[in-house]
């Protein structure tokens, strides 16, 4: 064998540089990369931001589970039964919304019945000035309220939503699975979100109580002047609940038009100040505090048929001892509660205005209830107009405030 070996003299060869496509596509892998990771951390930011502003209510919590053994129990256990709460708290941002700053009461408490199938949902107002029995209440200082016979919205006053849920609860004899809780600052930054919203009216508007100046004819509405034209009750029409009720349903119609007639839902420029208003307004129970909990119970009735869908005022009439307070009408009341504790079907014969007569002023009470100028606590009462869903249908109204289902709009709220 020849041992003689010639080794390479010098130093070996360089690598052959880089093509410049595949320089190019390396740069352009570790751009995508960082960009994929800056935007994931945007959207994890803001993420983080939106659920952060959920409020979880542990109070209402606490408060349920010592009276457990006093509330009902679920017959459907897949139904879902939640409690909306608009708070008409006076403290904070909401101040300037009223007198008696440091107070809060609920203006507005719709029970939403969701069915075991999804397939269809119902919505019961319960009035404000409906008299009802309060059950005693833990107080947020740790105390206890005495059983009381008062208006329902005295509830939320005494107890916070927990008082309100078994308030409810011992009304209609159907347990709440869960509740929300909205305050006025978050109605007004949610309207200014999407631009205002459209209302028509057939006459002008001058309320100063409600700081509320309109004149008839189209008009948008800010933040600020939609929550006045949804609680005023002096300045519109004859002044009774059941016409403000029913403008508040065709307020919310548009405003839900608005959201998805313009592509809101779509547009993460424009979504994102809608659900920032949103979600910093909310107090919940564990079981919905959270983006993910709505999300899932958003995507659960996102397809129900709009006509499978009702809003309904509970049966209600003057209360025999105080015209300016509400009563239940029996045995309608009986019958629609017995439906949604059993996830029936709500009598079709149920669909129909509450009394028109129902007070249109929140005077004084007589004989031996709490007088109307007083609060739970004895403070003076601001009687500010409350909140509600008038019947209908779907909940929304028509075209530029049209009639829902024939039946005519309220006074104010459409064009003449």
């Amino acid at each position: 064998m020849n041992s003689d070996v010639t080794e390479p003299e010098g130093p070996p060869p360089a690598d052959p540089p880089l093509r410049p496509r595949r320089r190019w596509l390396r740069w352009t892998a570790l751009g995508a990369s960082f960009v994929v990771l800056a935007t994931a951390g945007a959207v994890w930011v803001l993420y983080s931001r939106l659920d952060g502003n959920i409020r979880t209510d542990v109070g209402a919590v606490n408060q349920l589970r010592r009276f457990e053994s006093e509330r009902p129990r679920q017959i459907v256990h897949e139904a879902k039964n939640i409690l909306l709460i608009g708070s008409d708290d006076r403290g904070g941002d909401n101040g300037r919304y009223g007198r008696d700053s440091g107070t809060q009461r609920s203006d507005t408490t719709i029970l939403l019945h969701l069915s075991a199938d999804r397939s269809g949902a119902t919505g019961v107002s319960i009035p404000r000035d409906l008299m009802v029995d309060v059950p005693a209440c833990e107080r947020p200082d740790g105390t206890t309220t005495e059983p009381r016979f008062a208006q329902f919205n005295w509830a939320f006053e005494l107890g916070g939503a927990g008082c309100t849920i078994r308030t409810a609860e011992k009304l209609t004899g159907v347990r709440v699975d869960h509740h929300l809780v909205v305050d006025f600052a978050g109605f007004t930054r949610l309207v200014d979100a999407v631009g205002g919203v459209e209302v028509c009216l057939a006459e002008p508007v001058d309320d100063p109580d409600a700081q509320l100046v309109l004149d008839a004819g189209p008009q948008t509405l800010d933040g600020e002047q939609a929550l006045g034209y949804v609680r005023t009750r002096k300045g519109i029409g004859d002044g009774s609940d059941t016409q403000r009720m029913t403008r508040q349903q065709e307020f919310l119609g548009s405003l839900v038009r608005k959201v998805r007639g313009e592509g809101i839902l779509t547009d993460p420029t424009r979504l994102y100040p809608v659900l920032d208003a949103v979600t910093s307004s909310l107090t919940a129970d564990p079981g919905l505090d959270s983006l993910k909990e709505l999300y899932d119970l958003a995507g659960s009735v996102r397809e129900i048929p709009e006509d499978r869908v009702r809003f309904l005022t509970a049966p209600r009439q003057p209360y025999v001892h105080n015209p300016n307070r509400d009563e239940l009408v029996q045995p309608d009341a009986e019958r629609l509660f017995t439906a949604l504790r059993n996830d029936r079907p709500v009598p079709e014969d149920l669909d129909s205005p509450a009394d028109p007569g129902s007070g249109t002023d929140s005077g004084s009470g007589s004989g031996s209830e709490p007088a109307a100028s007083e609060g739970p606590s004895g403070a003076p009462r601001d009687d500010a107009p409350g909140a509600g869903f008038a019947v209908a249908r779907t909940g929304l109204s028509g075209p530029s405030g049209s009639p829902v289902d024939g039946r005519p709009a309220a006074t104010g709220s459409v064009c003449g």
